[in-house]
């Protein structure tokens, strides 16, 4: 399990092997520790909004996007113990204003000023982890294509009396090309699936965990993995996180990159369009939309 740190005054570089890579702890990013405390005290004070004002954003039954809980596709669905504000961040002419919330008054302006620099960010990693495989920077970049798509999830798991029966989030792996988290600052809950066994992940009060997507697994021909993980509770405090999948534009055609693909390593997936399209039919059912595209 790769826990690195990747960025050196703003610049991505890796300083942990790329073999199997698939999650890294990135500090020195640019963005000020106050500006952070301001994203997470913002995102705890409208979940301690009253429900009333909450639901005013609430999401419909047939769409994610918006305040609510799991969408309940399946009978005897394994249901998530988390609220959840699910909100498409970019591109910004696709962004539906009627689900973000004008309270706290300074929330809009907040996920605004954070989309921008973790766009910056997003790009600079993908540039990064190319030439860490000896490829031209933009490989991955350019299979983002012009309108790559970026969703905002700010999670609350309250406390729950018992830990022991439910999870915050089921064991899944994402469908983005990369996941940018900024985890709770104080109470630990993610964990990492590697070799059957469950690695937490510790807290860098203000780092931003990077973890791959399955799309992006997919571009590099199966070097870098996309993590299967998940969210425990807590039986007496709260947690709070914020996950920004950063993925390609859906009518982009993405698949391994053909440097990467040879007789050692045949290709090991199709290529595809709109990975995500499915994505929560397969994560309802704990199960794992990239295996329908391997080869």
């Amino acid at each position: 399990m790769n826990y690195g740190v990747i960025y050196r005054n703003n610049e991505a570089t890796f300083e942990t092997s790329t073999a199997n890579i698939f999650g890294f702890q990135a500090v020195n990013h640019g963005i000020e520790s106050s500006f952070l405390d301001q994203v997470r005290e913002l995102a705890r004070e409208f979940f301690h909004l009253p429900t009333g004002e909450k639901q005013k954003y609430a999401r419909p039954s047939d769409n994610f996007e918006g305040y609510g809980n799991d969408m309940v596709l399946f009978d005897n669905q394994l249901l998530d113990w988390v609220d959840r504000l699910y909100l498409l961040v970019h591109p910004q002419d696709q962004q539906k204003l009627r689900y973000w919330p004008e309270n706290p008054v300074s929330f809009r302006d907040m996920l605004y000023d954070y989309t921008a620099r973790l766009r910056h960010i997003e790009n600079q990693l993908l540039k990064a982890m190319a030439r860490s495989l000896s490829l031209p920077e933009d490989s991955f970049v350019m299979q983002f294509g012009e309108r790559p798509s970026m969703y905002a999830r700010f999670n609350y798991y309250p406390p729950c009396a018992r830990p022991d029966l439910v999870v915050g989030l089921k064991p899944h792996a994402d469908g983005s090309g990369i996941t940018i988290l900024l985890q709770d600052e104080q109470v630990e809950g993610l964990q990492l699936l590697k070799d059957n066994q469950w690695f937490r992940v510790p807290i860098m009060p203000y780092a931003l965990v990077v973890n791959v997507g399955d799309q992006l697994e997919i571009m590099s021909n199966g070097i870098f993995k996309s993590p299967v993980h998940r969210a425990l509770t807590n039986s007496t405090r709260e947690r709070n996180t914020f996950a920004m999948f950063c993925a390609p534009d859906p009518a982009k055609e993405i698949g391994p990159v053909e440097e990467l693909v040879d007789e050692r390593r045949p290709r090991a997936f199709k290529k595809i369009k709109n990975y995500t399209e499915s994505y929560f039919h397969y994560y309802q059912q704990v199960k794992r939309p990239i295996d329908a595209v391997r080869v």
